[in-house]
Formats: structure tokens, sequence, C-alpha cells
């Protein structure tokens, strides 16, 4: 199938050129999708998206025009697609519905021991030959709780790494898992996982029920010196509420892997722009918060699972005209 590659990187081309090989035609460009870009796509059959890329209505129906039938996106979240317009169109709408979710866990512990041990710091001061630790003291994570919003794969695996540091775990999430008590995962409310945990992890998907879900009402009732982090989306909290209960040393910290405002400034090079999301620029001037560019995910095995399934969609649509990922 010709495909038109949205948003490629030179960290996913290689996988997904690996995965195509003697089974579809992909042409790669940097630019992402949008009304200024969307006449890139014509003569394609297919397109495929990531996670900044914008199918909103008014490019469903350019893409649509162009003969596109199918768009097939290199990401688990979906919430940047109008999946109506797309079903109204007749154009096939499908996800890659999980990869590695110990690459997302894994590197969300790696941004906690990061913040908690001052490592950053710590790198600063040796290269200064500054061999005090006066201010690089941080706290066992050993008999700390842990609460977790979403136990879904990502969430289930960062509470398997948190037992081994031995944490009591505390959990919410709509939809509960039958064997909670061997991962020793206690579910209680949102809000008492709020008032009692000492680290709190989001790993929900965005939706219409998680949109802000941790806003002033919620940051105000978590435990005082309570650790943030986020490696699910930058839209399931409020960064201003966020920035407010940091700067005001309620807060202990947050490590972000995702910000509420990334669309466009994440994935893209602006050493030479100035920043003016004063959004951002606050949180990353705090000394108590660790922020990564949406990178959790990037991990060779996680890039071989997005570039299968992304393939993988786009060989069955081509022999059945429909993908068991398929959306819409």
């Amino acid at each position: 199938m010709n495909t038109l590659v949205y948003s490629s990187h030179e960290f996913d081309i290689p996988f997904l050129e690996k995965e195509a090989k003697n089974k579809h035609q992909l042409t790669f460009t940097k630019q992402a999708l949008n009304l200024s870009t969307v006449n890139l796509a014509q003569g394609f059959e297919a397109i495929a998206l990531f996670s900044n890329d914008n199918p909103c209505k008014e490019v469903l129906e350019k893409l649509h025009q162009f003969g596109v039938k199918f768009i097939a996106l290199r990401s688990v979240g979906f919430d940047h697609v109008d999946l109506d317009e797309s079903k109204t169109l007749g154009i096939k709408v499908a996800n890659v519905p999980e990869y590695s979710p110990y690459a997302i866990a894994e590197h969300g512990v790696a941004m906690l021991m990061m913040l908690n041990r001052k490592l950053y710091e710590a790198q600063l001061l040796i290269q200064l030959q500054d061999f005090r630790l006066d201010t690089l003291v941080g706290f066992d994570l050993n008999k700390k709780k842990i609460g977790i919003i979403g136990t879904g794969k990502i969430g289930l695996v960062f509470a398997k790494i948190m037992n081994g540091f031995g944490c009591e775990i505390l959990a919410y999430d709509p939809v509960q898992i039958n064997n909670s008590d061997e991962l020793n995962i206690t579910y209680t409310s949102l809000e008492q996982l709020l008032k009692e945990s000492d680290i709190v992890s989001l790993n929900c998907p965005l939706n219409t029920s998680t949109k802000k879900l941790l806003s002033e009402p919620q940051f105000e009732i978590m435990k005082k010196g309570a650790i943030l982090i986020n490696t699910a989306r930058g839209g399931v909290i409020c960064t201003e509420s966020l920035l407010k209960y940091l700067e005001n040393g309620h807060l202990g910290g947050a490590c972000l892997d995702v910000f509420e405002n990334e669309k466009g400034l994440y994935f893209f090079d602006h050493r030479n722009t100035i920043i003016k999301d004063q959004l951002f620029v606050r949180l990353r001037n705090l000394k108590n918060v660790v922020l990564t560019s949406h990178q959790a995910f990037l991990t060779n095995e996680a890039l071989t699972g997005i570039a299968q399934t992304t393939i993988s969609n786009l060989s069955q649509w081509e022999k059945e005209g429909i993908s068991s990922n398929d959306l819409n």
C-alpha cells in the first residue's frame, strides 16, 4: 500500500522501513499533518500519523477528496482524531493499542529516582568539582505509599517495579484487575489515594472523563511534599494548578514526560527560538521538576512494536479492508 508517513523522525524511520520491506511503499515527510500540509497526501491511499498531527474535520475532508482511505496512527492515543467525521467519510482509522509497557513504566521510575536522589544536580556539582553533599539529600522509597491512577498494562508494570522497592500500592481505576492482591494493590477512591500517597503516578488515557482529572481541588488535598509523575498525557492535569502547588511548596516535585501544550513544541528543534509558552518556562525553571520531551516510549522494543503494529494495520486493510485495531 502506498503510504505517506507524516511527522517522521530519525528515531522511527529505520524501524518502519524494516517492517515495511517488500510489503508497502512508504514515503516519509518530517512535516506534521495540518491544513497547510494536507496537500502532500494527494496520490496516497493511506497515511501514517504521530501524536502531534492534526486530523481535524477540515483536514479529514481534504484527505477524503484526495482519495485517502486509511489512517494508521503510530500511537496508543487517538483523542486528536475526529473519529465521527472519519467514519462519516469512510476513512478507516487504527491505532497501536499497546507496545512496550515497560518502556513507559521504567521511564517514570527513572525520572522519580532522578528527582528524589538529586542526580542531575549531583552531576553538575561533579563537573564543578564540588563534592559536598549538603543539597543532595533524598528519601528511601521503601515503605512509601504509591498511588497509581490507571491500572492498565503500564500501570501494572509500574506497580510491580514499586513492589520491588517495598512500597505500599494504592490504585484508582473504574476497572479493577482480578489479581490485585497478588500485586499488593489496594483499590481506593481517587480522593483517598491523593490524600495518602507520597508519590502519585498517572498511567491513564486522556478522554472526556480524565481531561484535567487533577486540578486545583485535587492538588489541594494531596499529601504535603508528595511527588507527581505523569507519563500519560499532558491534558490529564491542569498545568496552571500544578504550578501553583509546586511554587507554594505544597507539592514536593513533579516528573513530567508530557505537557499540556506540547503539540508543536516537543519533537522539534527550538534551539534558535524563544519559547513563549510561560507555563512551560515556569515548569522548566523549577528545581523540583524533571521534564522530558515525551520520550518515555523511546526504546528499541517499543519502537519495534509500534512499527510492527502500524505495518500490520496497513497489511490487514490491504488484504481484508478491515484491521483488528480499527477505531471507527
